[in-house]
């Protein structure tokens, strides 16, 4: 493995044999004494770590003089394997790999879309553990968890049905890409042992949830039914009216520094 420094593109090879991959991240160290939580991007499906929001949230963790983690899962960016290859065991394996080769004491998870998925997966299994971050807070940004059963499955055509079964996956016109998406069988059945909406969800951290009412690939009804499976935990939701599912723009951005900001001021009186 390569040594990770400040603000500086690395490498780790994640898996063994024909499955090794190699997982690109930036880190930047923490400039502060406080032990503040460092802030890890999430992102979502086909996005990579140079999107407009993770670089956001770089420059405020070096504003805050937090740790800023960001990187591409596999078949993202600048990382290695094959897109098609990708599931969320396989996205979350990474996910974890990642927090293992840069060792924070304590983390702020910023998911985005498939990413807010990864990252109450990812709370379940360092909660396995005896060792690992101390999670500080959630901030999940259009949230997708079970995407592939609640979102993709039920609208599927005959057409699309029938091309998982053929040819192993299908194809779906992209409003951000000329490329379509293509989700795949694997991903569809990886998906439902992912399922995080079967049962109550104790990430025991506060959370912010922040969801555009004219999203048009997750619902916002989507985040409310979230909610619902949070009932343990400290749960804010800020919903905006026409807000898309990007969450881009300077006053969606700005909503989002905020959260982050809050939960490191709660954290900071909680000690």
């Amino acid at each position: 493995m390569t040594e990770i420094t400040a603000a500086k593109a690395t490498t780790i090879t994640v898996g063994t044999g024909t499955d090794a991959r190699e997982i690109a991240i930036i880190y930047r160290a923490a400039t502060t004494t406080a032990e503040r939580p460092a802030l890890v991007w999430l992102g979502g499906y086909r996005s990579d770590m140079s999107g407009t929001k993770a670089v956001v949230l770089d420059a405020l963790a070096e504003t805050l003089g937090s740790a800023s983690i960001r990187f591409d899962y596999s078949g993202h960016g600048v990382s290695g394997g094959e897109f098609r290859d990708g599931t969320i065991s396989r996205w979350l394996e990474e996910s974890i790999a990642v927090i293992d080769a840069t060792s924070p004491k304590s983390v702020i998870l910023v998911g985005s879309s498939m990413g807010g998925w990864i990252a109450l997966r990812l709370v379940q299994e360092l909660k396995k553990r005896a060792t690992g971050p101390k999670i500080a807070g959630l901030v999940l940004i259009a949230p997708a968890p079970d995407f592939t059963s609640e979102l993709i499955e039920p609208e599927l055509t005959d057409k699309e049905r029938q091309s998982l079964a053929e040819r192993g996956y299908f194809e779906e016109h992209s409003e951000y890409s000329p490329e379509p998406n293509i989700y795949t069988r694997a991903l569809m059945e990886d998906g439902a042992k992912n399922r995080v909406l079967s049962g109550m969800i104790e990430t025991g951290c506060p959370v912010h949830i922040l969801q555009g009412m004219s999203d048009p690939d997750v619902p916002y009804r989507h985040a409310l039914k979230l909610m619902e499976f949070l009932p343990a935990d400290d749960v804010m939701m800020t919903l905006i009216r026409d807000g898309d599912h990007r969450l881009s723009r300077p006053q969606d951005l700005e909503k989002i520094q905020a959260a982050v900001r809050n939960l490191i001021i709660d954290d900071e009186k909680l000690g």
